[in-house]
């Protein structure tokens, strides 16, 4: 399903970061996951968000044993889309853990193998895809009865405090995850601090806001307004699916810059609105 090129610069390049005190965030080069969950509790509970590529597997687990204990398991695994780099270990955590996917509705045919994604455009700026795969792997998985619908009203099972806010764009069921007390976002792939189609970009990890990843957004229209969205939600630390965290001044100025110059920062060129 996965890219071997992608999974060779994981490889390589796989490292964690303690943004908060309960969020962990594993970069696996061209793509991150979190967990989410207090460590100072003793009987604490703790989600998965996101399961990276084909080979993070072993990295999470690893990561779950230092931080929560040998043989802890999540409350829940949840998924902000699900595309090949965010759902790539997703079968086989969620067979070890034997715990709930959770995703939005409009992401359930996708991960129970009833459909599978649009063919993305790899032409993209010459983009990071074609280069990662001839074949690009956007079929859908099926994880069975372990996938749920996220609750109807914005809650988040096993993270108490976060909300879930629709994003689409990327994919018609996109979500991010919000918690209003710190102004934490997870952004999952609405937007990014990296430029996802240029090797370089992602392999030296530079930062650079930008919008959804090219090659698979659909709905432009409706990724500018999940942009706008996160905007007004006023966050003081953004996680990226793409990219490097985001905060303090320096977030609020490249989310504005991304909101006014969206079509010529996030769009394709062939997609952008040339006013005549």
């Amino acid at each position: 399903m996965g890219s071997k090129i992608a999974e060779g610069l994981s490889a390589i390049t796989t490292s964690s970061q303690e943004v908060t005190s309960d969020i962990l965030v594993m970069n696996f080069t061209i793509v991150t996951s979190c967990l989410v969950g207090d460590t100072s509790k003793e009987k604490g509970g703790w989600v998965l968000v996101d399961a990276g590529l084909e080979n993070s597997a072993d990295f999470i687990i690893e990561s779950v044993e230092k931080r929560f204990g040998k043989n802890s398991r999540p409350d829940a695994i949840i998924l902000t889309h699900g595309h090949f780099d965010h759902i790539g270990s997703l079968i086989k955590l969620s067979e070890l853990w034997n715990v709930p996917v959770y995703a939005h509705s409009s992401e359930m045919p996708y991960i129970t193998g009833k459909r599978d994604y649009p063919v993305p455009d790899s032409s993209v700026d010459e983009g990071l895809v074609a280069k990662m795969s001839p074949t690009f792997p956007h079929k859908s998985i099926d994880i069975g009865s372990r996938a749920a619908a996220l609750p109807a009203d914005g809650s988040v099972p096993g993270m108490s405090g976060w909300r879930w806010v629709h994003t689409p764009g990327h994919t018609e069921g996109h979500i991010a995850l919000f918690r209003e007390k710190d102004r934490v976002l997870i952004a999952g792939d609405a937007l990014s601090t990296v430029e996802q189609e240029s090797l370089m970009s992602v392999a030296t990890r530079s930062e650079k806001i930008s919008g959804p990843p090219k090659y698979f957004t659909k709905d432009w229209k409706a990724a500018e307004k999940s942009v706008r969205q996160i905007r007004d939600l006023r966050p003081l630390l953004l996680i990226p699916g793409h990219g490097q965290p985001m905060g303090g001044e320096e977030l609020t100025k490249n989310l504005e810059k991304l909101v006014n110059y969206f079509d010529e920062i996030a769009k394709p060129e062939q997609g952008r609105f040339v006013e005549k």
